[in-house]
């Protein structure tokens, strides 16, 4: 494990954390690059320090399902005729939903974020792929979605 938290902390360095965890700032780094299992890693690193039973501890992991489910829709589109990565979309999908469960009990707004924005995104994804019968992934390269990095908190 110790390896693993190593290979984390690098995900942070330099990273400017405006006011807030550098994890946090970390991750919207990171996701906006779509480097989207970079940015589950170093939220989940927070979370795991926060403590599942943390009242922030659903809105990580609903961040956490969201980079979750672009993980699965780039590695659909990187090979979709995989044997493994062909079958990605619907646990996308399954993510997705998971994700707006756990930001549901945050109101509009939460950490910075317009939680309306990422509901948005997740019911267009969701859509896009129920509506291909998972067969149509709705991401593809330099075109992903960005989360804005919420200002220095007051």
């Amino acid at each position: 494990m110790k390896g693993k938290a190593s290979r984390i902390s690098e995900l942070w360095h330099g990273i400017d954390p405006r006011g807030r965890d550098v994890r946090y700032a970390a991750y919207f780094h990171h996701f906006n690059r779509e480097n989207y299992y970079e940015a589950h890693d170093v939220l989940e690193s927070l979370w795991l320090e926060e403590g599942r039973q943390s009242r922030a501890a659903a809105f990580y992991q609903g961040l956490i399902q969201l980079a979750g489910a672009f993980v699965h829709m780039r590695k659909h589109f990187e090979n979709p005729d995989h044997r493994v990565h062909q079958q990605r979309l619907a646990p996308a999908y399954r993510l997705l939903g998971l994700a707006e469960k756990n930001l549901g009990g945050f109101g509009e707004e939460w950490e910075g974020i317009r939680l309306e924005v990422i509901f948005k995104l997740a019911k267009e994804m969701k859509r896009v792929l129920s509506s291909g019968e998972f067969q149509k992934n709705p991401w593809s390269p330099n075109q992903g979605p960005k989360l804005e990095l919420p200002k220095e908190p007051n």
